[in-house]
């Protein structure tokens, strides 16, 4: 395994950290406060090209490999996480599906917009009865002569409120269970189609999410994305793919926890000397160090696997799972060292310990992964 970066990509990793510490860092507080990404930072990253890590540069993308976006996802992670879900969620999950399962009609119509963010990119499937259960769908799709009417609604639905084209699961033949749902790709500007509440949230203010309201939605039949009933199948691959970016978001963040706190540890001084003299503190801030090696080189192999075409479905899964609890141990560990320092909203150590919450909920919950590492050793144990 090679996880060496090759020229551009450092050049590109370069770029982002400073544009992250220059720029994103310093509006960490109004992103916070506004539960807003600036529009001078949206534009930014449009222009470095933030918006196309995933799509091919034939669609005006960057055409980078999973080794090099996580590369550059780790850079990010180092920041607001709002912003960082932002970006993830779009260049993750958001339009993965078209660029993997597409056609090469909806890849021209539908790319170009996305790689310069002209476009945003979401992913629509979980509904107040399909949460976990992503096979629970309410949400119809029904032929109508050369188009879909959808009917339902979908919740929790990061980038909705600015996300141009969704990936949206429907059912087709509820008859036929999770061989039923259909992937679809929908534009806001659809007859049925509207946003509904914004939800707040405990952390990652500035990536807003909110309800889908699918109302007879006029979907073409030429935006069915992949084939009919491989819609869940389809999420599976799409939310798979993503799962090694997400974990290097989480690397990014708990690396720039670890970095606060050393600075931290180093210049408090209690009983006389800085604490990190103290064997309580030592061992947390080693541990956090630990753990993140760790996930650093986890989070490379499984990109390097995507990378090969491999199939890491367990992996995937792992990392995942990993990624998220080792996420929210390190910041956990950051409140402690902290003090009360680390309790306070104008320090960024709290702002970090609820973005870190979530991760172990969504994109498939701890408790998820864990069913699925199971199930794919079932299978490797019975063969």
């Amino acid at each position: 395994m090679d996880f060496t970066l090759d020229d551009d990509i450092q050049f590109l990793k370069k770029n982002v950290r400073s544009f992250v510490q220059t720029e994103v860092e310093a509006s960490a507080m109004e992103i916070e406060k506004e539960d807003k990404v600036p529009r001078r930072i949206i534009e930014m990253s449009k222009d470095m090209g933030l918006f196309g890590l995933s799509i091919p540069e034939e669609y005006g993308g960057l055409g980078i490999g999973m080794v090099g976006k996580c590369a550059l996802y780790e850079e990010i992670g180092a920041t607001h996480n709002g912003f960082t879900t932002l970006i993830g969620a779009h260049t993750g999950i958001g339009t993965v599906g078209i660029v993997e399962l597409g056609s090469a009609p909806q890849k021209d119509k539908y790319l170009p917009a996305l790689a310069r963010g002209d476009s945003i990119g979401a992913f629509a499937l979980t509904e107040p009865s399909a949460g976990s259960n992503a096979t629970n769908l309410k949400t119809t799709a029904v032929k109508k002569g050369d188009r879909y009417l959808l009917n339902g609604t979908k919740h929790y639905i990061t980038n909705a409120p600015d996300a141009d084209i969704f990936t949206v699961m429907a059912v087709t033949d509820a008859g036929k269970g999770a061989k039923g749902i259909t992937s679809f790709i929908v534009e806001k500007g659809f007859p049925g189609f509207k946003i509904g509440a914004v939800e707040p949230k405990m952390g990652l203010h500035g990536s807003q999410s909110a309800e889908i309201i699918l109302e007879d939605c006029e979907v073409p039949e030429e935006n069915v994305l992949g084939t009919e009933g491989q819609g869940y199948v389809n999420a599976l691959k799409i939310l798979t793919n993503g799962r090694a970016g997400l974990a290097a978001r989480n690397l990014g963040s708990s690396q720039k926890l670890l970095d606060l706190s050393m600075e931290y540890v180093q210049e408090r001084e209690q009983f006389g000397v800085p604490i990190i003299e103290h064997q309580a503190v030592a061992h947390m801030i080693s541990e956090m160090a630990v753990e993140i090696e760790a996930l650093r080189s986890f989070t490379y192999r499984i990109a390097w696997m995507v990378d090969q075409g491999e199939k890491v479905i367990k992996e995937a899964a792992m990392l995942k799972l990993y990624g998220s609890e080792v996420y929210n141990r390190i910041a956990d560990k950051a409140v402690q060292v902290h003090g009360g320092l680390g309790y306070i909203s104008d320090y960024p150590i709290e702002r970090f310990f609820r973005g870190a919450r979530i991760t172990r909920i969504y994109e498939g919950t701890s408790e998820i992964q864990k069913n699925i590492i199971a199930g794919q050793l079932k299978k490797e144990y019975s063969s």
